[in-house]
This record gives structure tokens, sequence and C-alpha cells, in this order.
């Protein structure tokens, strides 16, 4: 489908492009062609991994939250494309070398998308060369995969190397092998391929079945077998592999670029000692988020050929007459044709190498409408409703909140929808029946018909986020944590005292049953309580965004979630915070997830929390024990609560009620009838400036 979304905003660290030409790449999209167009019961059956996903998401969040959250990822779809070239529009902080005007190479997953517009980060861009064009450029994506292969190889001049599939990226790889002074045997199941092989530089190229392949490959290497064979088909036979084993030399190598099989046989790769190796994409940096996303290099002297770089050495053998493109690129199609141009992928007898999407660039559709930043779905009639704008359509608020919202539709009327990727807003927006979808939050902060937002995006946004919210008179719901730093939280409180625009962080927990029954079994208490609450939150590795500036930690950032539980039930200022954590013997633990935090109250209450990654999810995630006035009260993961020493009966219910769905509820009563905040402000910087103390000690 071909459609209207948002437009990117610039960000730090990106450019904007405006994309001339995208690459349709046979091989990769094909396949996500005949996914999509699968059962859902055939796809379960081949991937075994996401049926246990699904049955432990069933475990802990039961049928109706797992259902909506299947149907919610198939309504949205996936962007598709992954290397397109275009002019720079606009390009932000941090990114040397590149002006607006600049014609350039994108790549990626996600970002490189079928688009008339993209944002890119810095090291997934690259400068188009003089002596190359726009066309052959959009190839960037496959030709970087194919140097990183032929990279992989460790290739020597002279050698004998076997292409196995002479799509796409074999194409490519014969020429790059050529230019690297090796000769080339190609092979493949069409007839078509093989010889336009020959044409771009293989020195011998065979239709597979048509031949005995072995015998072929014994007759061109005096019986010894090619020195190296790089695999750059698609299939899911294991005779691929098998058959790339079998015409390699001993002590050769195998190189696997191609989706295909994996089934070895220890013979012949164990007689002959071959080296096996499969090649990671675009080389250096991929699937590495601080690289792609963040925009950090690795060192030239260390790490010479990194994806941006793999990326730029193919454009200059491009430019250089090394590498031919255009041959390969087989149609050509304009944007509003692009269902005809998956129709001829999906069902011509001879498949095209490869398709170029071409965007129109005149005065039917301005440079102005391409970068307009909101869709408008539809109008909706005049409500008492409160008009909420979500911003953030990341899992938790498609999850959590988004669902919780539509339950309460007599209460709240989902209007708008924010996110910085332009299909999922849109997608999101229609799903909930939105009035419009956009990537500027500053869209909705101008709209007057908007009474709420929810901040559900990166930690790191939050407070400016919320700021500007509150300056543009809207009630704000921030989801956790409040802010990372004090600096924050100082001018935060500051424009709330200043403005007592209403407001509220997601604190969940106290919204609770459970803890609402607590509370009705403290209430009368005479003594201090002493309270031991557990969280076995998981591992989650180092690298993760959590762990980062735009998550500032899992003390900053969840366990918050705690300290103001703790305020709820002792309603009590803090005398004293004091907290410990282990001493990792292994990089793989970080202190600040494992650690005990003791929190001494005014009235004379002492908290503990034991916060660590270091369990199992055998057991589960959340324990607290309440000791005081001769009672004991035992609360196991929000599904069961017992009180002992005391008449009032437990509670129990088959999944956890963490309070999601009743703080959404005690807000709309609030904002009509009380004071905008549902929990009093002293208690949220309290449990904020906990969290704080908590961080600072741990970083000792």
């Amino acid at each position: 489908m071909v459609e209207t979304v948002p437009a990117p905003l610039i960000q730090e660290g990106h450019v904007l492009v405006e994309v001339v030409y995208s690459l349709i790449s046979t091989g990769t999209e094909i396949h996500s062609l005949e996914n999509s167009g699968k059962s859902l019961v055939i796809r379960a059956l081949e991937q075994p991994d996401k049926v246990k996903q699904l049955l432990d998401h069933l475990r802990r969040q039961g049928i109706q939250k797992t259902v909506a959250k299947v149907w919610g990822q198939l309504s949205r779809g996936n962007p598709t494309g992954y290397s397109c070239s275009g002019i720079v529009i606009q390009v932000g902080r941090g990114v040397p070398g590149i002006q607006p005007g600049n014609q350039v190479a994108c790549a990626g997953a996600g970002i490189a998308n079928h688009a008339e517009i993209v944002l890119v980060p810095n090291n997934l861009v690259v400068k188009v060369p003089e002596g190359s064009d726009l066309k052959a450029a959009a190839s960037v994506t496959p030709g970087a995969i194919a140097l990183q292969g032929v990279r992989s190889l460790d290739t020597r001049l002279g050698e004998i190397i076997a292409v196995v599939g002479l799509g796409l990226l074999g194409q490519l790889t014969v020429q790059l092998l050529r230019a690297a002074g090796c000769w080339v045997i190609g092979f493949d199941m069409d007839a078509r391929r093989v010889a336009l092989a020959r044409k771009l530089g293989a020195n011998h190229a065979f239709v597979s079945h048509e031949v005995d392949v072995l015998n072929e490959v014994q007759l061109l290497t005096e019986g010894h077998g090619v020195d190296a064979t790089i695999i750059t088909a698609s299939s899911q036979s294991d005779a691929i592999v098998q058959q790339a084993m079998e015409i390699t030399r001993k002590k050769g190598r195998v190189v696997v670029v191609g989706d295909v099989g994996l089934g070895l046989k220890r013979s012949p790769f164990y007689e002959k000692e071959i080296a096996f190796l499969i090649s990671c994409s675009y080389g250096p940096g991929r699937y590495d988020e601080r690289y792609e996303k963040q925009g950090l290099d690795y060192p030239y002297a260390y790490v010479r050929w990194t994806e941006n770089r793999n990326m730029a050495e193919y454009l200059r053998l491009v430019a250089g007459g090394k590498v031919q493109v255009m041959p390969i690129l087989e149609r050509e199609y304009d944007l509003a044709q692009a269902t005809k141009a998956y129709e001829e992928l999906r069902t011509a007898s001879e498949k095209p190498l490869g398709i170029l999407l071409c965007y129109l660039r005149n005065d039917q559709q301005t440079q102005a409408a391409k970068l307009a930043t909101k869709v408008v779905l539809r109008s909706k009639p005049v409500s008492s409703k409160i008009k909420v704008a979500v911003l953030g359509a990341g899992a938790f608020a498609r999850e959590i909140h988004l669902p919780n919202l539509q339950k309460l539709s007599d209460v709240y009327d989902i209007y708008g929808v924010v996110n910085k990727t332009g299909s999922n807003a849109k997608a999101i927006a229609e799903q909930y029946n939105a009035s419009y979808a956009t990537t500027d939050f500053k869209e909705l902060l101008a709209d007057e018909n908007v009474d709420m937002v929810i901040i559900a995006t990166r930690h790191n946004l939050h407070v400016q986020m919320a700021i500007e919210s509150v300056k543009a008179g809207k009630a704000v719901f921030l989801e956790k944590p409040m802010a990372l730093n004090k600096e924050e939280l100082r001018e935060l409180v500051h424009i709330l005292e200043e403005t007592k625009v209403p407001f509220m962080v997601g604190f969940n927990r106290r919204f609770s049953p459970y803890a609402q029954k607590i509370k009705e079994v403290i209430k009368n208490r005479l003594n201090p309580m002493i309270i031991n609450y557990r969280m076995n939150v998981g591992y989650i590795p180092k690298e993760h965004w959590i762990h980062s500036e735009e998550g500032g930690g899992r003390n900053i950032g969840e366990a918050c979630h705690i300290y103001d539980l703790f305020n709820f039930l002792t309603e009590s200022e803090v005398e004293s915070v004091s907290a410990t954590s282990i001493d990792p013997k292994t990089e793989q633990y970080a202190r600040n997830d494992n650690f005990v935090a003791t929190i001494k109250y005014k009235d004379g209450s002492v908290c503990n929390l034991i916060y660590t990654a270091l369990g199992t999810n055998e057991v589960t995630k959340e324990q607290m024990e309440i000791f005081g006035d001769g009672k004991i009260i035992r609360l196991n993961d929000y599904k069961k609560l017992e009180a002992f020493g005391t008449k009032v009966k437990g509670m129990e219910t088959k999944l956890p009620q963490k309070g999601q769905y009743e703080e959404l509820v005690e807000f709309a009563r609030n904002l009509k009838e009380g004071d905008g905040y549902p929990i009093p402000l002293w208690q949220l910087i309290q449990a904020t400036e906990i969290s704080f103390e908590v961080e600072e000690m741990l970083c000792l």
C-alpha cells in the first residue's frame, strides 16, 4: 500500500533527505511478501520462538491483552525498503561534512524506506561521489552488503572464488571479486542471470541444474576445488551450503551472505578443515545501536571498514566504473505504481533483479507538502470528554495506556497520536479512531481541542515535553520517571507551582486495588511499619537504552515506582536514605540494578527495597511484606494478597492488577472534581528525590 503519513522531524545527529530513488531488492522483499501472505498458523509453525513469546505473554497478561497486542501489530504493517538516494533538505547538529543540497545515499531497514522523506542517522548516510548518479547510488545497501561479504572471504590476488546465487547481491559480488583480482565461477538456477554474470565479468558461469557442479569446478581448478565460496542465494534448502563445502578446497573458506538453510553435515566440513563464516550484513556497526542510532564511530585505525565506510567505498567503485549497476536495475516505476512493481515481483515468470522506485520532484507535489508533519484522519464532534493526545506510541503506550483509554471511552477521547515514526503514528491513530497523527508534538500544543497529554516517550524527553505542555495549558500525565536529575526536577516543579496545571506521574502501583486494600488495613495503625519489597526484575543487557542517557538507569527509571508506594503507605516525610549494591565480578551485571535501598521515615517506619537482576523469571517479579501492630500483610505480584493478625480478608485475581487502569480513572475524576493532583506534589517530588539519593550512593 502507498499511504500518506506524517513526515519525520529533523533530529540531532541525523539528516533529512528528500528521496529521488529507492531500490526494491527482489530477494529480501519477495521473502517479506511471502511471509506476510502466510496464515498465522503456518507462521507459528515456522517460528516456534515466537509461539513461546506468545504463550509467555498469555500467562502474564491474559488472553484479552495478548489478542489486542497481536492484532495491533498486524494492523500496523511494516514500512518496507532499506536502500535509497536523494537530496539533503536539513542537517541536524553533530553531522559533519554534509550540507543541505548534497546528493546522498542512505541505508537501513526502517530508515531508508520507500518514502518521499526519510530521516537518517549520520552513520547510515554517505555523499554520492562525482562520477556516480542517484540511480546507481540507490543500490548502496546491497552494494555494502556484497562488499562486506567479499571482505569476509579475505581474498588474495589470483584466487578462484565460486559465487552461488547470481541475483542482485551475486551480480555485485562477481564484479567486486573481479575488481579484487580474483577468478570467478558463478552458479544460479536462472539462465538469464548466468548470462548477465558472464557479461559483468564472471570468468565462468553455469546454470546449476544443467551441469554437474562439482565436476565443473574440479575441471576448472585442476582438481583442487575453489579457494573460497560465497553464497549469495536465498533458499531454505541445506543443500546449497553442503554443495559449497564439496566444491571448496581443503582449508578453504565458505562465507554465507544470503538467507539459506544451515543444516551442515560433518563431512566434508570436518575433513577439509573449511573455515565457515556468516557475513554481518553491511559491516562492523550493523545491529549496534550506539553506532547506527547514536552516531558513535569506531576508530579508523582499529576498524578500517565500518558499515559507513563500506557504503562510501562501494559508491567510489561505482563512480570509477569498477562496478556496473544499471544492467542489474532492470525496472523503474513511479511511486504511484509501487503496487504494480510488487505485483511483478510476485507473479512475473522472469523476476527482475532490481527495481527502482522513482519519486517525482515537480510542481504537482511541492517539497512543503512532502514535509507536512500532520495527517488529519477525521473530524470529531464536540463533547464533554477529556481529549487526550498520546506522545510516544511505543510498546508501553500501545499495550497499556491506549487500550485503557479505549476502555474509558465514556470519559476520554483519544484525539491525537504523536510518534517520531510517521507510519506508526498514523497506524495507531487509525486503530484508536484518533482525529490526527503527527511527528511534531508542537502540533498538539497549538491545538486548543487537546485537554490532556500522556507523555510516554523515552525518559530523557520527559521533563522538556512536560514543561512545554504545562506552558500550553495542557493537563499532563507523565510516565515515570518524573525527572532524571535534580536540575530537571527543579525546573519542572517550578513551572508546576507557578501554573497549577493538573499534573500526574504514572506511579500506578498506589492505585492498584491491592494497594488500596492494604491502605484500608493499615489506616488506623498506631505504630511505625517495617516494609520489605523485593523486585526480581530480570536481566537487561548493558547496551539497552534504559541504561543509557536516554533511560537514566533502572533505579531512577523503575524503582521510583516503589519509592512512591512507600510514600503512599507511610504518608510520611523521609528522614534518611541509605543504599548499597553488589560488587560485580563480571561486566554482565551493573551496580545500579542490583541493590538494596532502605528509607527511614519521620513517622518511624522503615522501608526496604531489594532490587535485583540476578534472579530468574521462574519466580514472580514483585513481592511485599508489611509488619505492624501485630499484623503481617503479604502481597504476591499484585495477584494475591494475604492478611494475618486481622479479620480483614485478603484478595486474589488471575492476572496482575498494578493500577494502570485505575490511575486513569482517578486522574479523570480529579480533573473534574479535584485540584488536578491525584498524587500530592510533595510525594511526587519525594519519590523522585529518593531515586536520586540512591543513585548517588550506588555510583560512589
